[in-house]
């Protein structure tokens, strides 16, 4: 059981509408800490684009259910469907694919 409330499940993401990105990493994580402000100033201009970062560990549910492997991966789905997945992204990877989120159709 999720301690984390605001963690969402799989099937919640699954059904997600519109563009969202989520954020696989860990507070503790350097290559996470590295990626945040980066993140941060590409999304400032994109609040269409709803951000969920989960707090991922061994053993955790949901980002076992993608794949997750190594910190951050980001993973950009419109409508649940996943459009692209970037695992320890440089700067132009997470561009490209906020691109993809923000492109109509």
């Amino acid at each position: 059981m999720s301690t984390n409330a605001a963690e969402p499940t799989r099937e919640e993401i699954d059904q997600s509408t519109g563009p969202v990105l989520l954020e696989f990493g860990a507070s503790w994580c350097g290559h996470c800490q590295a990626l945040a402000p980066q993140l941060a100033n590409v999304l400032a201009s994109h609040p269409e684009i709803r951000h969920i970062k989960v707090e991922d560990a061994s053993g955790k549910r949901l980002g076992r259910s993608f794949g997750v492997t190594l910190w951050p991966t980001l993973i950009f789905l419109r409508d649940g469907q996943i459009l692209k997945t970037a695992v320890r992204p440089q700067l132009d990877e997470v561009r490209e694919g906020v691109g993809i989120l923000t492109k109509e159709g």
